[in-house]
């Protein structure tokens, strides 16, 4: 198998790889290229992990929140209102909240996402079914 078929299967990108230039200290420029990576390509390295963002996200969300919460308690318990430590505790709180919210969206919309192919199979399974039959 040839390497151009090799990377017609893998879906390797039809432009040309992008180069970059960079001068080093000797006043000279260095031309250097870096492959282009396919969407197919990317499925194939991860598995297709790349869907899942919510599951990654979860995680360090709840990490977040709870650090969150941790400071702001600790900022609040010393009567520190308006100072940094409560400022950046009310971050951590807004920020683990927002990623929380995120990730249950994503997730909402992926399982709207999978009911909705499942019906369509469902439905082309029906209308083959009835022209079988007739």
């Amino acid at each position: 198998m040839t390497e151009e078929s090799t990377k017609e299967n893998l879906g390797a990108p039809k432009s040309p790889t992008p180069v970059t230039m960079e001068k080093n200290p000797k006043r000279e420029v260095v031309v250097t290229t870096g492959p282009l990576v396919s969407e197919v390509q990317l499925m194939a390295a991860t598995g297709g992990a790349e869907l899942s963002c919510y599951r990654c996200i979860i995680p360090f969300a709840v990490v977040v929140f709870i650090t969150g919460i941790v400071v702001t308690a600790v900022a609040y318990s010393f009567n520190s209102h308006g100072s940094i430590i409560s400022i950046f505790g009310l971050v951590l709180l807004s920020s683990g909240l927002f990623l929380l919210a995120s990730s249950a969206l994503c997730w909402k919309v992926r399982q709207r996402n999978k009911k909705v192919k499942r019906r369509e199979s469902q439905t082309a399974l029906v209308v083959n079914q009835r022209c079988l039959f007739a």
